[in-house]
């Protein structure tokens, strides 16, 4: 009976000593209560417990990485699309992240809904295409600026699809495309107004020096000569007669 009974005790000393101790991982911290009240934040190792006073909470301290499920956000031009994000974050403070909030993972994930929506809501959908970068850095701070009193750092945010329906679709390809006819037509008529600008430039040279433009009407026939299979009428300008005839003046006076 006395061997019975000390085995018992035996067994539950080596219970009392197993309940009380635990292991922590490199990545782990333990927030630990002692009568309900906040202790002090322990880890990583081995951790002892005084089993029926003190109680631990284990934290993870690894970034966490989930998806934003897709939601239907309005752009400040009125325009529908459903958006889905992915969000990084990690816990930095484990006491907070226990004491301040019930479920801080489920409260992460809730808060990140609401600010995707809130914060892609003050953009054009131009903007939600086009500046993807910016947009992510505003979800984050704004997130991590609202999850530092839960003791937890939203590293990154990124926005992974812009979903838009058939009919937008095709409203912003009719867009992209007047859009590439106009551009067009500005490259074009600022062509055209450097050329001009050139040629008055030229016109005024030839104005000031009545034997360039002689000699670039020379180079204008020079050049329509070599084509032989039209008929070409020209005029000769008076001046250019008058040019003519004083330069056969002097041989026929020698």
């Amino acid at each position: 009976m006395f061997e019975l009974g000390g085995l018992t005790a035996l067994m539950l000393v080596f219970a009392l000593i197993a309940s009380s101790v635990r292991i922590l991982r490199e990545y782990e911290r333990g927030v630990v209560f002692q009568l309900g009240r906040f202790w002090k934040v322990k880890g990583p190792g081995l951790i002892i417990l005084i089993p029926g006073i003190q109680q631990m909470v284990r934290v993870d301290l690894r970034t966490v990485v989930f998806d934003v499920p897709s939601q239907d956000v309005i752009s400040r031009d009125n325009v529908s699309v459903q958006v889905n994000a992915v969000v990084y974050f990690r816990v930095v403070d484990p006491a907070k992240a226990i004491m301040q909030v019930e479920d801080y993972m489920n409260a992460t994930s809730q808060l990140s809904q609401t600010t995707l929506r809130s914060v892609l809501g003050k953009h054009e959908l131009d903007q939600m295409l086009a500046e993807r970068e910016t947009l992510n850095l505003d979800i984050q701070q704004a997130l991590d600026t609202q999850t530092d009193a839960w003791g937890i750092k939203v590293s990154n945010v990124e926005i992974k699809h812009v979903d838009i329906n058939e009919t937008m679709v095709r409203a912003i390809a009719k867009q992209a495309e007047a859009e590439r006819e106009r551009r067009a037509k500005v490259i074009h008529a600022e062509g055209e107004f450097q050329a001009s600008e050139k040629l008055l430039a030229a016109a005024e040279i030839l104005a000031r020096k009545p034997q360039a433009m002689q000699l670039r009407y020379l180079q204008t026939l020079s050049g329509i000569a070599g084509d032989r299979t039209n008929t070409i009428v020209f005029p000769v300008p008076g001046d250019f007669l008058e040019l003519l005839m004083r330069s056969k003046i002097p041989r026929e006076e020698v």
